[in-house]
């Protein structure tokens, strides 16, 4: 993540600096700060997802394995 903000950092400056007027130059870091928060909200909508996923696949495997040992403990 720190990748993507530096080349988005990077993209700014280079588009500040060959703009004539400072109008642009800040149009294009808004520009920039508006991506780098898209990605940012992307990174952590994906981490949340998968996070879900984990903990949902751990409590099948942990009630799976509490259901064998009931089982076992019966016989």
């Amino acid at each position: 993540m720190k990748k993507v903000l530096a080349i988005f950092a990077v993209a700014a400056i280079f588009a500040a600096c060959n703009s004539n007027t400072s109008e642009s130059a800040a149009a294009a870091v808004d520009s920039a700060a508006t991506q780098v928060e898209a990605a940012v909200d992307t990174a952590v909508a994906t981490v949340d997802s998968a996070g879900s996923a984990i903990v949902d696949s751990a409590k099948v495997k942990v009630d799976s394995a509490a259901s064998a040992v009931k089982e076992a403990v019966k016989k």
